[in-house]
């Protein structure tokens, strides 16, 4: 994370002030990823990701979903060897929310929407990568096999990711849906208006008096 801040310092994408909006909006997300308590996949946390890439741009996006995914695992305890597959998946979010077409009014929420929609999906598909290729189950179509083609690995992992843990991640996905719709217009007009205001970006212009 260190490394991709300094690069991002270093190439004019942030400065100071963004450091800073960082450190506030990790703090946020940190104090959303401790309310929503994960239970049954509802996490509120994953909507800030998908506005703050958004209008912050995609690398404050990459580096703030895996900020928070950290800060919030050193609160409430969630240190372990999830965790860097948690972090970088978020990170993976936020850094696609700034990649999205530039679109603006009702069909930039509906696009952001959907991404969400979808983010939540694919987040909780990466992160069982973690440990599904490890672990053995008494079902045996739903364990990983060294040595199968790869189709018939696919096949066992979607049987395995819909009988764990697709409710969780289906929960996930529609609430960032909705927390798009919902709190986007607001939450991005204040994301664009602090930028704004803190001159993100903004060169030095030498005029003669």
């Amino acid at each position: 994370l260190l490394v991709v801040v300094v690069a991002q310092l270093a190439e004019g994408e942030m400065d100071a002030k963004s450091v800073a909006m960082l450190g506030v909006l990790a703090a946020v997300g940190t104090g959303l990823r401790v309310l929503g308590t994960g239970g049954g996949g509802v996490e509120p946390v994953f909507f800030l990701f998908v506005l703050a890439g958004r209008a912050l741009g995609a690398g404050f996006g990459f580096v703030l979903g895996q900020l928070t995914l950290l800060a919030s695992a050193l609160v409430t305890g969630g240190v372990g060897p999830w965790l860097p597959f948690q972090m970088i998946a978020a990170g993976w979010i936020g850094l696609g929310a700034g990649l999205l077409p530039p679109l603006r009014g009702r069909a930039e929420l509906v696009m952001l929407a959907g991404y969400g929609a979808a983010a939540g999906l694919l987040y909780g598909l990466l992160i069982n990568l973690w440990f599904w290729p490890f672990a053995v189950f008494a079902e045996g179509g739903l364990s990983f096999q060294a040595g199968d083609p790869i189709g018939s690995n696919l096949v066992r992992y979607a049987a395995f990711f819909a009988a764990t843990s697709f409710v969780w991640d289906a929960v996930r996905a529609v609430l960032t849906a909705m927390l798009c719709i919902v709190a986007g217009r607001p939450v991005l007009a204040a994301l664009r208006r602090a930028a704004r205001r803190a001159n993100f970006r903004a060169a030095a212009r030498f005029e003669t008096p």
